[in-house]
Order: structure tokens, then C-alpha cells, then sequence
């Protein structure tokens, strides 16, 4: 008896405390979420459009939420470093992560050390867009996109086009607009748009997929041939789409946050409302305008479609290219 005894009293010591804190792995409550601080962890170094997003994001989600929002950051492989690793976190709400497409996409599609694959990031929203632009220096000899195309196709390969990273929206861009306008370009990625731009005024690439928000930081220094959205962005009117040209590219990178996999609905969709009611912020708005970003509103569930109909767009490109 005695020995039975000694043993039972820190079983029952432990069951108590596991009773008390809801069990093993911790005692959050998904109703009552949040209830402590939240961690926003980015894909990517701090600077990027990312980054610029997050820290107008953070003190109005921290009003919203009631809680603490601290942002950080775990680059390594264009993200797959950071997503890989959201796929193995605690699925309680307290890690969220922002999320770009195509990224997680053409990631698992084209590299098999991704190490996640595009459905294991359960989506929150989709938040903001920068849409890509064809970009050359101001002193170029393509004065405009069908110049470009005609250069093109006269020597293809020839033209080199610069961009942020491989299998990205720039990479995409470039890749799409080559099938569009039935040309040849030769890709060169950098480790982003800090590295690209340089390459693009310094003569070493003759042109550069990239962002809107270069319109903004580049000025002068560069000529547009093109941006693909489906109409003129409000306050760059004077810049030509590709559509207004004949060419049906609407292309650039989506972000957003995601969660891992197993986060309970009850959370999804606290944050889902949250992350909506901060997008109707005016002064959230003005800034992203300021910024060259567009606003963008898409919940789990569309957000989640929107993936799926741009995943089946990329494999018939990849298809068609016989990259696959």
C-alpha cells in the first residue's frame, strides 16, 4: 500500500495540472483568443514590401486585437525556410506568418526541397498587391512596349530581363509575358529588388520586372513600358498597361498571412475579420496608396480559391513551356 501510494500522489499532482492547463501542449482557449502576444514572423529580410506592409499592419492589429504584435523575421530559400517551418508550428494562433503568392505556389511546383506543400499553409487573407511593371533605364532604346516586343523577336534571347529571385512574381511575369507576346527573353534573378535595380542602371541588364512602388523611388530614372493590372492604378494613368497594349498579362505578388495547418476555424476566422477591419482604415489606406500597393480583400476561403485558380494558370504556362 505504501507503495502504491508514493507513486499515485504525482500522478494526481500531474493529472491536476493538466486538468488546469487544459491539457497537454497548452490551455488556450480559442474563444477567448487572443490571450497573450502574437508573433508576426515575415519570410523575408526587413526593408522589402513585406516588411513595409507589417509595420503599417502592426499598431492598428494590436488596437484590434488587444494584445502585443511583435513582427520578425526568418529569411533563407525565397521563404521556403520560413513556410516549411510554419507547417511543424504550434497551430494555436500565436505564430502568423505573411505569405506571398506566387511563391507559395510555384515553390512546391518547381522544387522538390521546398519542404512544404502549397495546401499545408492554412490561409488567413490576402491583404495587398504590388502588381509587376516592365521597366527600362530612361535612356533606353525601346521607347515603348511594342519596341520592346520588336527587338525581341527579332533577336531572341537577346534581351536580358533582371527580376527578384527565381520562380517569383517577376520571374512569373517575365515568363507569362514571353507567351503572351510570343518572344524570347533571357531571365536573370537577384537576390531582390535592392541588387536588381542597381543591375538596371548600371547597363547590366536591359530591362527589369519588378513593382510598382519602384515607380515611386525610381522617378526619372526609369521609362514604364508596362504594368499589369487590368485597368490604370488610380495616380499612375500616365503609365500604359499591358492590357491597353493587346497584351493579356495581369500578373505580380499577393501577400498575406497564413497559419498552420491544424489552427482551429474559431481563430481563422477572428483574425480573417481582424486583418478586414484594419484594411478599411483610412489612414492604413492612404499609406498603402502612398506606398503604390493595392488594396486587396480576400478572406480564407477566397483567398484559398484565388490560389488555386493562379496554381492551375502556372502549370499550364510551365506545361506549355515544357518546364514540367
Amino acid at each position: 500500500m505504501k507503495r502504491f501510494a508514493k507513486t499515485a500522489l504525482p500522478v494526481l499532482l500531474v493529472s491536476a495540472m493538466i486538468t488546469a492547463c487544459g491539457g497537454i501542449g497548452g490551455g488556450d482557449d480559442p474563444a477567448a483568443y487572443p490571450e497573450r502576444p502574437i508573433d508576426y514572423v515575415l519570410a523575408f529580410d526587413a526593408g522589402g514590401e513585406s516588411d513595409i506592409t507589417a509595420r503599417l499592419q502592426q499598431a492598428p492589429l494590436q488596437e484590434a486585437l488587444g494584445t502585443e504584435v511583435s513582427i520578425s523575421y526568418q529569411p533563407g530559400a525565397g521563404g521556403a525556410l520560413a513556410w516549411s517551418e510554419l507547417t511543424r508550428t504550434e497551430p494555436d494562433g500565436y505564430t502568423i506568418m505573411g505569405h506571398n503568392l506566387p511563391h507559395i505556389i510555384l515553390q512546391p511546383m518547381m522544387r522538390e526541397d521546398a519542404g512544404y506543400e502549397t495546401e499545408e499553409l492554412k490561409q488567413v487573407y490576402i491583404f495587398q498587391s504590388t502588381p509587376n511593371i516592365l521597366a527600362v533605364p530612361a535612356d533606353s532604346e525601346y521607347q515603348t512596349l511594342d519596341d520592346f516586343i520588336a527587338a525581341a523577336k527579332a533577336n531572341p534571347g537577346a534581351i536580358s530581363v533582371g527580376g527578384s529571385g527565381d520562380f517569383s512574381a517577376n520571374h512569373i511575369g517575365t515568363l507569362l509575358l514571353n507567351d503572351e507576346a510570343g518572344i524570347e527573353t533571357t531571365y536573370t534573378p537577384f537576390s531582390g529588388t535592392g541588387a536588381a535595380v542597381p543591375a538596371l542602371l548600371g547597363g547590366h541588364v536591359d530591362a527589369l520586372m519588378t513593382y510598382t512602388p519602384m515607380i515611386g523611388q525610381l522617378g526619372d530614372q526609369i521609362r514604364v513600358l508596362g504594368i499589369a493590372t487590368e485597368a490604370p492604378m488610380e495616380g499612375l494613368e500616365n503609365h500604359p498597361t499591358f492590357t491597353q497594349q493587346g497584351i493579356d498579362l495581369v500578373e505580380g505578388a499577393y501577400r498575406g498571412v497564413a497559419v498552420p495547418p491544424e489552427t482551429p476555424d474559431a481563430i481563422v476566422d477572428k483574425l480573417a475579420a481582424t486583418f478586414a477591419e484594419i484594411n478599411k482604415d483610412p489612414e492604413l489606406i492612404a499609406q498603402f496608396k502612398e506606398q503604390l500597393f493595392v488594396l486587396e480583400n480576400m478572406g480564407p476561403a477566397e483567398a484559398t480559391t484565388f490560389t488555386q485558380e493562379r496554381k492551375a494558370v502556372y502549370q499550364g504556362l510551365f506545361e506549355r513551356l515544357g518546364m514540367l
